[in-house]
């Protein structure tokens, strides 16, 4: 739910402890210009101030009667979980300060909390929280901006990408796109077709693993009437179809050696030759054929032509999986949920803590086809106007999935919540490409905090083992 604010207007700060000298001397220290401060010194007096107030942070202590940090914690959460809540305690352990940040807190401090570390964090949550408000009208803008011909990055790798299609989209007849299914090869496709001169033909689509082998060279090259069973009248291939435009062969390593014989004939010479007809009828089209499939190795298997792939592959364009590209990553969630937030006619804002945290730490095997399955099943199940990471799909917030934050179904030993500790830390660090204040932000812990874990887990910049 959307926090009754507005640019300009004041952001609001909870505050629950049990110690009046405590909420006393916290309240004075935090006190700031355009921060409004509440204060309770009973949780769930603390809890009514949020549902009414609705705040951009929580400060709240840990051990206090009737409701413990953590329930507070939860309870928040579930009003809203992109309230940043931050837990102090007197009695740290790294159970607990585990579970506070796989339940969504922002930060875990261990008293006693100089007030310039607490002014320090603070400020930094309120200046985070402002940023937010202030940028959510530039999301379309910053979008607009990353965005090239329907796709979305602004990594190098993409950069790259959009600058190699460029080049290549006012001169080419044949193109090869490689990569791994989901990374937007089809995509890459309808950008170099609409860049080309071949832009006010049409673009069709050929997806070569969905055709039965018996049909394939009718279905591509055409057929005359009579010339197989069945066949009760001429019939024009896709080919032809696409003359003046371009031919999309998607998984073209699935095509029959027969049918890439024809293809090849068909580049070589311009002109195709439907089945059963003694006549060739010139065509002029470029091609544009994608695979997920390696293959030199299916050229060594003999199951792919080797004139074929080098016919094609003059100009190869590779697609980067998602997992090279996690900078992206931000960037493709706000496309996502602001695509399908108004396809369900739903005002979405964003991702909470959780949320981002799932997000990030998974290695996306599916690329960004399987970000954006996710996020339309998170926008679609989403309450209110935050995705939170119980609206992802089960297999990202179940549990048992080892590649996102999840609270534990029960307290673990000692031992075993370190692991999972340092487990976190590691993937945050490779996520964020060893930039700690980037993997810092994705654990939303101060860098003080993420340096300490890297030395006491033994852990160089890059989030692996010292040594190894």
């Amino acid at each position: 739910m959307a926090a009754p604010s507005t640019p300009g207007s004041k952001l609001s700060l909870v505050i629950i402890d049990d110690n009046l000298g405590s909420l006393e001397m916290l309240s004075s220290a935090l006190s700031r210009e355009g921060l409004e401060i509440f204060t309770a010194s009973d949780p769930n007096e603390g809890l009514d101030l949020v549902y009414a107030k609705h705040p951009a942070i929580v400060l709240t202590d840990l051990v206090m009667p009737n409701l413990n940090g953590l329930q507070v914690l939860d309870r928040v959460m579930e009003f809203d979980p992109a309230i940043d809540v931050v837990l102090m305690t007197a009695h740290y352990t790294t159970e607990t300060a585990v579970e506070a940040i796989k339940k969504g807190a922002a930060d875990y401090l261990n008293k006693p909390v100089s007030i310039a570390t607490l002014r320090e964090r603070i400020g930094k949550l309120v200046a985070e929280a402002e940023r937010r408000r202030r940028t959510l009208a530039l999301d379309d803008e910053m979008l607009a901006a990353s965005e090239f011909e329907g796709i979305v990055g602004r990594s190098p790798l993409m950069w790259d990408l959009f600058s190699k299609i460029r080049r290549i989209a006012p001169h080419y007849r044949a193109v090869l796109i490689a990569g791994e299914t989901g990374t937007g090869k089809d995509l890459a496709a309808q950008a170099l077709h609409r860049l080309s001169p071949a832009a006010a033909g049409r673009f069709v689509v050929l997806n070569c693993s969905a055709v039965v082998e018996t049909l394939f060279e009718s279905e591509l090259f055409g057929h005359v009437k009579g010339s197989f069973t069945g066949a009760t009248g001429d019939k024009m291939g896709l080919i032809e179809h696409s003359h003046g435009g371009t031919l999309f062969l998607d998984e073209i390593g699935d095509m029959p050696l027969a049918t890439q014989a024809k293809l090849l004939r068909v580049l070589q010479n311009q002109e195709v030759q439907r089945v059963g007809s003694l006549s060739a009828r010139k065509v002029d089209l470029r091609v544009i054929a994608a695979t997920n499939h390696d293959l030199r190795a299916a050229i060594a298997e003999k199951s792919f032509r080797e004139d074929l792939y080098y016919r094609l592959s003059m100009v190869e364009i590779r697609m980067p999986r998602l997992e090279e590209r996690k900078e992206d990553l931000p960037l493709l969630e706000r496309h996502f949920i602001a695509r399908f937030g108004a396809q369900y006619k739903k005002e979405i804002r964003g991702l909470s803590h959780r949320a981002r945290m799932a997000l990030a730490m998974h290695s996306w095997p599916g690329n960004v086809r399987e970000l954006e399955n996710a996020l339309g099943h998170a926008c679609m199940m989403a309450m209110g106007d935050t995705v939170d990471a119980q609206d992802l799909p089960p297999y990202l917030s179940a549990p048992g999935h080892t590649e996102g934050p999840v609270a534990p179904a029960a307290a673990p030993e000692q031992g075993a919540l370190e692991e999972q500790e340092r487990l976190l830390v590691q993937r945050a660090m490779e996520s964020a490409g060893g930039n700690q204040s980037e993997a810092a932000r994705i654990l939303r812990i101060g860098r003080d905090a993420l340096r300490y874990k890297l030395k006491k887990y033994n852990l160089d910049a890059g989030g692996r083992v010292a040594g190894r």
